[in-house]
């Protein structure tokens, strides 16, 4: 059985290593880089370890945030995102609180979202909040799934990162096909190299199974994707600046999102 505990040695080795490699690279940006994970891979490590409770609360702080830059791609109101925050945070509350009310609590959160346009009277941007809301509901309230996989979830993180990481590398130095006119510097020999390197972390965790490699192989990529087109869609290049090195938080969690999304499906 997976635990925090069994993963920990795991995440400071690795944190570790990477910082030896990217000190040698002498890269600046590798480095601010490296420093915002090794400030945030403690600090969510120790609130897995705390159980449920600090699990729900990474959560929650992981969707405020969420919803804030996803409202600013979209160009919500106040208003709209303070529901939406609200409904997800509910969502995640719910996984941990009664379980077997999360359905109940998403379609409350639904008609929540959906009810901010439609008591404004808005005419002429109410489908593209109504939309907006939704979507961002059912993206982000995949993070209520950290509840119950605990320990797993941190595996499928520490997996879908390492996945992404190769990727990148790997597209660049490989080249190839294209992906996706979504993203057109992922390229099918990066996508491959880094589902195979995540498959691995996966086994090196004593997490793999076939909903975990599915999750990581194509829910990976699939959210990275998901996240290119609403980023196109806003004409932006990243979901925020406020993260060093980084961009925002969901350019770090978007995969995660979709993988974690395709677990419950699978599990």
């Amino acid at each position: 059985m997976i635990t925090v505990g069994s993963l920990a040695p795991y995440l400071g080795g690795a944190l570790a290593f990477s910082g030896v490699a990217v000190a040698a690279s002498r890269r600046r940006e590798l480095r601010i880089r490296w420093c915002t994970w090794a400030v945030g891979v403690p600090l969510v490590t120790g609130a897995f370890w705390l159980g449920n409770p600090g699990t729900a609360a990474v959560a929650v702080a992981v969707a405020v945030i969420a919803v804030q830059e996803y409202g600013g791609l979209m160009r919500l109101g106040r208003a709209d995102r303070v529901m939406l925050a609200a409904a997800v945070a509910g969502i995640v509350l719910a996984a941990w609180l009664a379980p077997g009310q999360v359905l109940r609590a998403a379609a409350i959160g639904a008609l929540a979202v959906a009810a901010v346009p439609l008591l404004a009277g808005d005419a002429d941007r109410g489908l593209h909040r109504l939309a907006a809301g939704l979507l961002g509901l059912t993206w982000l309230s995949a993070l209520a799934a950290l509840v119950p996989l605990g320990a797993s979830a941190l595996a499928l993180f520490v997996a879908v990162s390492v996945a992404d990481i190769v990727a990148y590398f790997a597209g660049r130095r490989l080249g190839g096909p294209r992906l996706s006119p979504l993203s057109p510097a992922k390229r099918w020999s990066g996508t491959l190299a880094g589902a195979a390197a995540g498959l691995g972390a996966l086994a090196v965790l004593s997490a793999f199974d076939w909903p975990m490699a599915v999750a990581v192989a194509v829910g990976g990529p699939a959210g990275d994707l998901l996240e290119s087109m609403i980023k196109r869609g806003a004409r932006a290049k990243d979901t925020g600046r406020w993260l060093p090195g980084s961009g925002g938080l969901l350019d770090r969690i978007d995969s995660l999102l979709v993988a974690l999304a395709v677990l419950l499906v699978l599990r």
